[in-house]
Parts: C-alpha cells; sequence; structure tokens
C-alpha cells in the first residue's frame, strides 16, 4: 500500500508516514486506493477478537509490516488488562433507538485510548527496526494528549511535546497529563486556544530543516496510523450489530454513526470505512458551539474561526475551529485531485475561506454525512433525561453527539452513537446537569491531587523552537 499527499506527490508506505506527519508540502497523508471489503470478508471478519480484527484492518493500510508482528503489535496494544472491557469495544442499548459504542474503556478513559494504544506500540516497533529516534510534536484540546502521553510514557526512543491552551480543559483532563513524571513526557500550557497550539505545531511542521534537524513526528488524527485504528472499531461494531442477524440478512444490513467532532478524525474515520464497503446510512456529525462543521456540511462553506472567536465550552475537546483532517475529507470530494485540492487551501490562506457549495448535495446523497448543533443547555437537558429515562450516565461529548443523533434516528436503522469519554473526565458537568455530586473514587481523588509538572508558555513560535530544541531527543 502506497501513500501519496493530498496535495500531490508519493509519501511512501505506512512506515513512512506513520513517522513523518504532515507531508512536506502542507498536505495530509492517504492511502494511494482505499481497500474494499466485501461481504465474505465481512463475515471471514465477524469469528475474530477485537485485537485480531485490528490487526486484519490495520493489515489492508500496514502491508509493509509483517503479518506476525502487526499480530503482535495489536496484542499487545489491545490486550493485556488494558481495556477494562473483556470486548474491548461493548456495544449497550441506551434507549431512544440508540446504540451506545463504548471507545472509553482505556487507561484513559477516552476514545483516544483506541487508536494511541496501537500507535504507541507501532512506533516503538518501526523506530527500533531503522534504529531512530522521534520527538513527538501534538496538540490536544482534552482527550488527546492524555491518550498519547500514556501510550508513549517511559519508551526510550520517543520524547512527547504536548500543547494544550491553558484553562480550556477539564481538572481531570489536566491532571491525566500534568501528573506524568517520566522524563520524556514534556507537557506545555500555551496562552490562547486549541487552534493556536495546532497551528504552531504546523508551523514547525512543515519548517522541513527545522523538521529533520530535530526527528519531529506527530500523533494528532494527521497521523494516517490513527486513523487506520480507528477504521477497525467502526467495523467491529457493524458486526456486533449484524451478529443476531440471519446471515441472509447481514448483506447490506445498514447502520448509522452519531459522531462527535472537533478535528474530523474520528468521523473521518467512518467515512472511510464506508467507503470500504461497510454499510452505513448516515454519518451524523455532532459539533459544540464552535460549529464551523456543522456550517460547512449545512452550506458547503467552510469558515474555520480565530482564537478570538473560538468559544470554551462544556464539552472542551471539541472545542476547535479549524478541523485539521477536513483536507481528507475536501480530497475524496474533489475527485481525489491533488491540484484541485492545494488550490481549495490556498483559497482558505487567501480569503480564510473556502467554497464548495457547489457539491452541497453530495454530502447526505453521496457520503452520507448529515450534522447538527448541541449547546451548553443541549447537552445538560440530553445527559439529565438519559440519566432519568434510560439509567445511562454520558458524558458531556457524547451527549452532544446524542442530542444530534435524536434528529436522524430511522425506524430498522440502528443508530450506533460513539462513547467519546467516560463521564467522570467531566464531573463538573455531570454535578450541573443532574444536580447531585459524584462521589470520586480514591484513585480519582488521588489522580486529582497528585503533583504536576507543566511548563506555562507564551504564544510564542520562537521560544517553543528553543524549548525543544534544547530537549529533544538526537
Amino acid at each position: 500500500m502506497q501513500y501519496i499527499s493530498t496535495r500531490g506527490g508519493a509519501l511512501g508506505q505506512f512506515c513512512d508516514v506513520l513517522l513523518e506527519g504532515l507531508a512536506p508540502n502542507g498536505g495530509l497523508a492517504v492511502p494511494e486506493r482505499l481497500p474494499q471489503l466485501s461481504t465474505d470478508d465481512l463475515e471471514r471478519l465477524r469469528l475474530l477478537t477485537y485485537p485480531q480484527l485490528a490487526t486484519a484492518i490495520i493489515g489492508l493500510f500496514a502491508t509493509d509490516i509483517p503479518r506476525e508482528d502487526l499480530a503482535r503489535l495489536c496484542e499487545s496494544a489491545y490486550g493485556g488488562g488494558k481495556f477494562a472491557a473483556e470486548e474491548i469495544v461493548p456495544l449497550s442499548d441506551i434507549g431512544e433507538g440508540m446504540t451506545l459504542v463504548g471507545l472509553s474503556e482505556g487507561p484513559t478513559l477516552a476514545f483516544k485510548d483506541m487508536a494511541m494504544q496501537f500507535l504507541g506500540e507501532a512506533l516503538e516497533h518501526v523506530l527500533e527496526k531503522s534504529d531512530r529516534v522521534l520527538n513527538i510534536l501534538g496538540a490536544t484540546s482534552g482527550d488527546t494528549g492524555s491518550a498519547a502521553e500514556h501510550a508513549l510514557r517511559g519508551r526510550e526512543r520517543v520524547s512527547v511535546f504536548m500543547l494544550s491552551p491553558q484553562g480550556r480543559m477539564s481538572a481531570f483532563q489536566r491532571a491525566q497529563m500534568y501528573s506524568l513524571q517520566d522524563e520524556n513526557v514534556h507537557n506545555i500550557a500555551v496562552e490562547g486556544v486549541f487552534d493556536d497550539c495546532q497551528n504552531l505545531v504546523k508551523r514547525l511542521s512543515t519548517d522541513l530543516e527545522f523538521k529533520r534537524a530535530h526527528s519531529l513526528g506527530a500523533v494528532n488524527s494527521i497521523n494516517f496510523g490513527r486513523i487506520s485504528a480507528q477504521i477497525a472499531y467502526y467495523v467491529w461494531a457493524w458486526l456486533r450489530v449484524t451478529d443476531t442477524l440471519p446471515e441472509a440478512e447481514r448483506a447490506g444490513f445498514e447502520v448509522s454513526f452519531a459522531v462527535p467532532s472537533g478535528n474530523f478524525g474520528n468521523i473521518l474515520s467512518g467515512h472511510y470505512a464506508k467507503s470500504m464497503g461497510i454499510p452505513i446510512r448516515k454519518l451524523v456529525l455532532a459539533s459544540n458551539e464552535n460549529n464551523v462543521l456543522d456550517e460547512f456540511f449545512r452550506t458547503g462553506h467552510y469558515r474555520p474561526r480565530n482564537a478570538e472567536n473560538t468559544l470554551a465550552t462544556s464539552s472542551p475537546s471539541m472545542d476547535v475551529s479549524r478541523a485539521s483532517n477536513l483536507e481528507r475529507f475536501v480530497f475524496d470530494l474533489l475527485g481525489r485531485d491533488p491540484e484541485r485540492t492545494a488550490a481549495a487551501w490556498h483559497e482558505l490562506e487567501e480569503r480564510d475561506e473556502i467554497d464548495l457549495s457547489s457539491e452541497l448535495h453530495r454530502f447526505e446523497s453521496e457520503f452520507g454525512i448529515v450534522s447538527g448543533t448541541s449547546t451548553h443547555d443541549d447537552r445538560l437537558s440530553t445527559i439529565r433525561e438519559f440519566s432519568a429515562n434510560n439509567g445511562v450516565l454520558l458524558d458531556p461529548h457524547t451527549a452532544d453527539g446524542a442530542k444530534v443523533a435524536r434528529d436522524h434516528v430511522e425506524d430498522g436503522v440502528p443508530m450506533l452513537v460513539l462513547e467519546t469519554a467516560k463521564p467522570a473526565k467531566f464531573a463538573d458537568l455531570i454535578t450541573e446537569a443532574l444536580g447531585t455530586t459524584i462521589e470520586l473514587d480514591a484513585e480519582t481523588r488521588a489522580l486529582l491531587d497528585a503533583p504536576q509538572r507543566v511548563v506555562e508558555m507564551a504564544h510564542d513560535e520562537q521560544q517553543l523552537r528553543a524549548f525543544i530544541s534544547e530537549r529533544a531527543l538526537s
């Protein structure tokens, strides 16, 4: 499997793009072609455990990793008791025609663990094989940072430089990151919002001289290794829903997915799963008040906001106004034409907007993508109603997904809501919604009370360059 940039040019194979992050021309790595899954393929996958399924799906993209090595990496990522649920991704009925896809059973209680645990194993494997080191430069709005750091902590060939926006994450999220004392983990709290952090990462990552001198890589969702690992749980969820159907009814049986979305990586994986042959009827994109993506899928106009207009909300992991992964979808929308994609992003740089309204009719009819917005009051009421009516406790981001999903539930089409995190990570909001205080367990109290190690930094590119230069592995 070869990879190309969304803006043109060959990038090599899976292991190459795993280490590189952004393409030299600023584009994102995408497969030269998407593999296809037939009905027979899906039936063969049905009998596999989650680590085995992940091996099969990721193996379609990572053809340069020997299958026995990949199986070992997936077993290490998803086995060994790292995930609380035996099946890794449990499915449960939450009422109103919806099923919760339990993606938050991992070590940091967030769906990001599903990809990061694999990525940590894969990076170590590739670096050992090539006798290299890697300095990960990333940005987080909440859960990505802790999942990446917990997957990479203590690894000899990797250092992590993780940027987060000062005061924009929950206390639990900050504690999960900043309490880590490993020498290879560097937390940097930047003055500003997530998009400021993300822009700093992009500026350093597109400076090829600095990137190569300091062996910079990425674990944000621009890393295709994460996307490939996330495709696996869409396949798993479809298989589990159709397990109870007579074999004759399984082929082509459609489900819909509701996906809380900030940086567009999670739902992009669903888009790829659908393109590969998983019978997905709708991909329901749920935005919070920073609803740039909702506006795009309703109007065809992509208008990222600046830092001043990016709101701090009660679903902070979605406080994103410039979705990095949207470029991969636009690449497909524009017929996988790198010249048209590059022109669209040049338009964005010139006008702070991309006008793709001429393609609007295709968003739902061809790609199945619909969207909606959830507000603070919406998520409070959604948490309250699901708790009272169905005995289910949702975190604020998953509540956004459930709220928007309600408008798209169809008879005979299961609506699968992707869980993003455990409610305990957002205890203050749960308390506000339910009027009762969540009783913290001893482990959580110890985490919140642990000493924290973080460097506060101005939104200053030169200061960040100097910080990395002094501490990067070489």
